[in-house]
């Protein structure tokens, strides 16, 4: 069971930017591929980036357009998000989440965190 723990969140000016941390606890880290959802209030939760177990291989949504970037330090059994460039339309709730794989990133993820919450003002 692996448990996973958001922190970094907050309120932010547009232009902005913030760095959120993922922390992994109860498996070993490497075995999972990490990925960083949103959602916004009436929206569906959406990908924002995967990154496979070494952080080798990424994947980021088209709408960030190089904004974001995401990194792992699999000795810490951390992951991150770094956030540049804040928009108003960015305001959500971010989640981590692992699957289990060598993938960069996956239709389903068995593990999620609770979520931290991002609004950026305009």
């Amino acid at each position: 069971q692996v448990q996973l723990v958001e922190s970094g969140g907050g309120l932010v000016q547009a232009g902005g930017s913030l760095r959120l941390s993922c922390a992994a606890s109860g498996g070993t880290f490497s075995d999972y591929a990490m990925g960083w959802f949103r959602q916004a209030p009436g929206k569906e939760r959406e990908l924002v980036v995967g990154i496979n177990w070494s952080g080798g291989s990424t994947y980021y949504a088209d709408f960030l357009k190089g904004r974001f970037t995401v990194s792992r330090d699999n000795a810490k059994s951390t992951v991150h998000l770094q956030m540049n460039s804040l928009k108003p339309e960015d305001t959500a709730v971010y989640y981590c989440a692992a699957q289990r794989g060598r993938g960069t990133y996956y239709d389903y993820y068995e593990y999620w965190g609770q979520g931290t919450q991002v609004t950026v003002s305009s």
